[in-house]
């Protein structure tokens, strides 16, 4: 039990760390050129691997560039992460683009299509009671 909360505090810590050099640390301007957040950071056990999600605000290509961006600057980040943490050995890092924030929006904008498609053929909302004069 106290070897996951390690592992979740180390997790937060990452991703805080990882935050922090997303603003003031990574130059590439791949990354610089879309809003990148960080949105999950994953541990491993043993605290020797951790993938970070990200998203890219931005459309056509930016995710793509900025994720690039961040894979080359991977051994940097591992190094400050060492040198920050200082932890007896700091975790592989390994960027992966999340997607999860692009699926939500496209479900929310499907069900309203579907909501405005039922409003336009008069059926009643599902729950809802319709009246008629």
């Amino acid at each position: 039990m106290a070897q996951g909360r390690r592992v979740e505090r180390v997790a937060a810590l990452i991703r805080r760390e990882v935050s922090e050099l997303l603003v003031n640390g990574i130059k590439d301007e791949r990354v610089s050129q879309g809003m990148v957040s960080i949105t999950a950071v994953e541990v491993a056990g043993d605290l020797q691997h951790c993938k970070i999600f990200v998203s890219v605000y931005g459309s056509g290509d930016a995710p793509q560039q900025a994720l690039a961006g961040l894979r080359s600057a991977a051994a940097y980040v591992k190094g400050e992460l060492g040198r920050r943490l200082k932890m007896r050995r700091t975790p592989e890092v390994v960027f992966v683009l999340d997607r999860g924030l692009e699926q939500g929006t496209s479900v929310l904008s499907l069900l309203n299509k579907l909501e405005s498609e039922r409003q336009d053929k008069g059926e009643p909302a599902e729950g809802g009671v319709a009246f008629s004069d």
